[in-house]
């Protein structure tokens, strides 16, 4: 039976890979997050995936290593984690009233094997008020999350409608995880079973 490993600091990632029960480590990749030049949103998140399962896999060669990257991107312009309050505002202004898309570049690797994968969501935020950016800003919610909100918080009161993976706005997009795994011959029965 091979060890599960996610390769991220993400609660959000823990959270939903603890509610299907399986049983998994955390090891923090330890790596700089860092937007290639001439890259697409795409080919960031899934290098920066890519990246964060490598690191941990070289260390832990017979285990199954996760790694994720999640960004956000209106109209070409990528939206990651504010720096501070200011920023979180005009990330949420710009958000209020359009559609954006949140897309996860997700890597699964065992020794020299790696498998690659993104998924794209596309979110519709409602109209907000001066007012009810500054107070949901003044939540905290959104300050390590990019687009500086949290869909499975009190965001998900911005939030007008989505069209794809709602898992995949929280951070891992679970069906596409599945896949990776039967890739590794990993039948769905066993990840239902779950990972010990």
């Amino acid at each position: 039976m091979n060890s599960l490993v996610l390769a991220s600091k993400s609660p959000r990632r823990k959270s939903l890979l603890a509610a299907l029960g399986w049983k998994f480590r955390i090891i923090d990749p330890e790596i700089r997050e860092k937007n290639g030049i001439g890259e697409t949103p795409q080919e960031t998140c899934v290098r920066l995936a890519v990246e964060k399962a490598g690191a941990v896999s070289k260390r832990f060669p017979e285990d199954i290593v996760i790694g994720a990257d999640t960004i956000v991107v209106m109209e070409g312009k990528v939206f990651g984690k504010p720096r501070d309050e200011g920023e979180s505002l005009e990330m949420i202004r710009c958000l209020s009233g359009r559609c954006h898309e949140v897309i996860t570049g997700i890597a699964v690797c065992k020794g020299d094997r790696c498998l690659v994968d993104f998924e794209t969501t596309k979110v519709s935020f409602r109209f907000l008020s001066s007012r009810e950016i500054e107070a949901y800003v003044a939540t905290g919610e959104g300050k390590d999350k990019a687009g500086a909100y949290a869909i499975q918080g009190k965001g998900s009161l911005l939030i007008s409608k989505i069209d794809g993976c709602y898992f995949n706005v929280v951070g891992l997009p679970l069906h596409r995880l599945s896949l990776l795994l039967g890739r590794f011959d990993i039948s769905l029965s066993r990840q239902w079973e779950g990972f010990e």
